[in-house]
């Protein structure tokens, strides 16, 4: 974002020239290299920060500056951030902080104390600058115009724009094997398929790592109507009919009645898809093509997702972001996904996290129960270790896992063991299992990163510590999308 150039020597002290203010910069949240960069070096020199003794999260360096209005950025691992908590704005460098120094200046203290009264290690000493401009936060208006723009959008273009040149969709037969069907979905990679019924013809629904969870469950039952052999023979058909009893389904006249699939057709709008998955609460939906003038059989074109669409917003307001005047706010400043609530907060919607030695079982419950795709996993310090999808369940298909485990003795690090191939210490933070934020960056980033295949949620962590702080999915980000 900035260049980078050759450095520029510290103004000197003590002799004849422009008054200076000797000033403290502050990053509070972690890293291993950090640098400062500003206005008042013209972004040519990166200047290092040291961590604070007895607080290593904690970088800080003292700098002269001249009064007047300067701007400043730091540079954390490679990687330009602001600090969200103090004054900011956005321009052509993108989101910098912002100092405003008059007057005689002040001594700036020259060591941060991490044992100042009333004071945790990770907070930043907000009297540091005499002068300071608001911060600016965003404006209904700002974020009415955001949403307006990209209503607008999604309604003019169609899920045909999601067909990608090549690829194959998986679709399975309603009289295959459970146990079949489960093999298939965990060589191929994917969570979720179409089922196909050739006596009527059509599209009758979809087999999820939902379904496989239910049978487990079921499965682990005392008095279960299923058993593990009839898992070799049972088709997907006669579970569907099955699950219809187990969840009791029941309309004004005491009949089970079945979920009717959802789809959508190629020249449906984007928007109408983005609704039906988040009004239906499915990762997905077919697309099919039934406008065939000769008879012929539907065709299954393509499964559209969020982060599909979310890539085609991303694609459409790269080189115009300045018409989504929201994108540059740091993620804390909206209500958007599930946070762990502040002490003193009333409790909203209570964000689950398990430890690794709970039991599979719990994991399956909390999934169902709380309708939720995945679930934190975290140390006695709510430090993040790894993450438990619902999609992961399908691992225990390999080599029929499932038929030599016990739901309530598998713990969820013994499960996801199962899953990986080489063994790391917990087996936990392996490449693109877990997707991280900071509470202090920016939407564009967030979406960003959403939008890239495979990745559905992101947990939001404390620099440094990795302490869980929230969670934030696809689902999420469109409904404050679209409103």
């Amino acid at each position: 974002m900035f260049g980078s150039g050759p450095g520029t020597a510290h103004e000197s002290r003590g002799l004849s020239g422009p008054v200076l203010f000797p000033t403290r910069f502050v990053w509070p949240y972690g890293g291993r290299r950090v640098f400062l960069s500003g206005s008042f070096t013209r972004w040519l020199e990166h200047i290092p920060m040291s961590p604070v003794e007895g607080c290593p999260t904690v970088f800080q360096v003292v700098w002269n500056l001249t009064p007047g209005y300067h701007q400043y950025k730091f540079c954390v691992d490679g990687e330009w951030r602001h600090n969200e908590q103090q004054p900011f704005v956005t321009g052509n460098c993108g989101t910098v902080n912002t100092i405003f120094l008059a007057g005689e200046p002040d001594m700036v203290p020259t060591s941060f104390s991490p044992e100042t009264s009333g004071r945790s290690n990770m907070d930043v000493d907000d009297d540091v600058f005499t002068h300071v401009e608001a911060v600016p936060r965003f404006s209904q208006a700002d974020l009415d115009i955001s949403r307006h723009r990209i209503s607008v959008f999604l309604s003019r273009h169609t899920a045909y724009e999601l067909l990608p040149e090549s690829g194959k969709v998986i679709a399975l037969d309603v009289n295959l094997p459970v146990k079949q069907a489960f093999d298939i979905l965990h060589e191929q990679g994917v969570p979720v398929a179409p089922l196909w019924d050739f006596g009527k013809g059509q599209f009758v629904g979809v087999l999820s790592a939902l379904d496989f969870i239910l049978i487990l469950k079921e499965l682990g039952k005392h008095g279960s109507n299923l058993t593990e052999e009839q898992l070799e023979t049972h088709t997907i058909a006669a579970w569907k009919e099955a699950k219809l009893r187990l969840n009791r389904q029941l309309d004004g006249n005491g009949r089970c009645y079945p979920r009717r699939l959802v789809s959508a057709g190629p020249y449906d709008s984007l928007k109408e898809v983005a609704l039906g998955i988040l009004q239906n609460k499915v990762a997905t939906i077919p697309i099919v093509d039934s406008s065939s003038q000769d008879g012929s059989l539907p065709q299954l074109l393509h499964l559209a997702s969020l982060s599909g669409i979310l890539k085609c917003i991303c694609r459409h307001f790269r080189h115009s972001s300045s018409s989504l005047p929201i994108l540059q706010h740091p993620i804390s400043e909206f209500p958007i996904g599930t946070w762990v609530p502040n002490i003193g907060e009333p409790n909203g919607r209570p964000l689950a996290m398990l430890r690794p030695n709970s039991s599979l079982a719990d994991a399956l419950s909390l999934l169902v129960q709380a309708e939720v795709s995945s679930i934190p996993i975290v140390d006695e310090n709510d430090s993040l270790l790894d993450i438990y999808s619902r999609s992961d369940i399908t691992a225990l298909a390999r080599d029929k896992a499932y038929t030599q485990i016990h739901l309530d003795e598998l713990s969820i690090y013994q499960t996801l063991q199962l899953g990986q191939d080489a063994n790391s210490p917990y087996g936990f933070l392996s490449g693109q299992r877990c997707q991280m934020c900071l509470r202090s960056d920016p939407l564009h980033k967030v979406i960003e990163r959403l939008a890239n295949p495979g990745v559905r949620r992101l947990v939001i962590v404390e620099a440094g510590s990795k302490r869980v702080e929230g969670i934030i999915s696809l689902s999420d980000v469109f409904r404050f999308l679209l409103g």
